[in-house]
């Protein structure tokens, strides 16, 4: 049975797979915080990101119009959607929360955890694995927004809506930041 300081041992030694080859700054400290206690590692985290993604069924290489994981301008989601109006498929527009995967050592570690990040204002957490050698939480914000924004080409919405999207979009990221600035203190 390979134990739970192996399985840790065996995740932090691994490459970094994300598509940015990192930690998100907001978050890297949050993870380094937690790596380092005996009874938690991380498994995936971001810190909440604004996304032009085509409208596939799956995941596929190109699908990404437009990504960041720091607030957005108007001139830099304008650029995004100028790039993708010759595209076919449909575009969705999505600012999303921060989301952190934690391996916990017991049930225990986990609940305390858990408690933390509902404590930061993480309220749609909760444990999604309960494995023999590890327990997982998920800690996920509710900041989110989702929606359609071009069709073969064609802008849904006009410029004074990309302006209040892009405004909300970087309200609900500083929030997310501000849960994960909690959560790191209370650990």
């Amino acid at each position: 049975m390979i134990t739970f300081e192996r399985r840790k041992q065996d995740c932090l030694d691994k490459d970094d797979k994300s598509s940015i080859g990192g930690w998100d700054k907001q978050i890297r400290a949050l993870c380094e915080k937690i790596n380092k206690k005996s009874e938690f590692y991380t498994l995936s985290s971001c810190s909440g990101r604004v996304v032009l993604i085509k409208n596939l069924e799956k995941k596929q290489p190109g699908m990404f119009i437009f990504r960041s994981h720091e607030k957005i301008s108007f001139s830099q989601l304008k650029e995004g959607l100028e790039n993708a109006s010759g595209d076919k498929e449909s575009l969705i527009y999505k600012q999303e929360q921060p989301i952190l995967h934690v391996a916990c050592k017991t049930l225990e570690d986990a609940e305390a955890m858990l408690r933390k990040a509902q404590l930061a204002g993480f309220k749609h957490s909760g444990i999604i694995s309960l494995a023999e050698s590890r327990i997982v939480c998920e800690i996920i914000g509710s900041e989110q927004l989702s929606l359609p924004i071009m069709e073969k080409g064609k802008l849904l919405v006009d410029e004074d809506f990309l302006k209040i999207l892009v405004k909300e979009s970087n309200r609900r990221l500083e929030i997310g930041w501000q849960k994960i600035g909690r959560l790191e203190k209370s650990i």
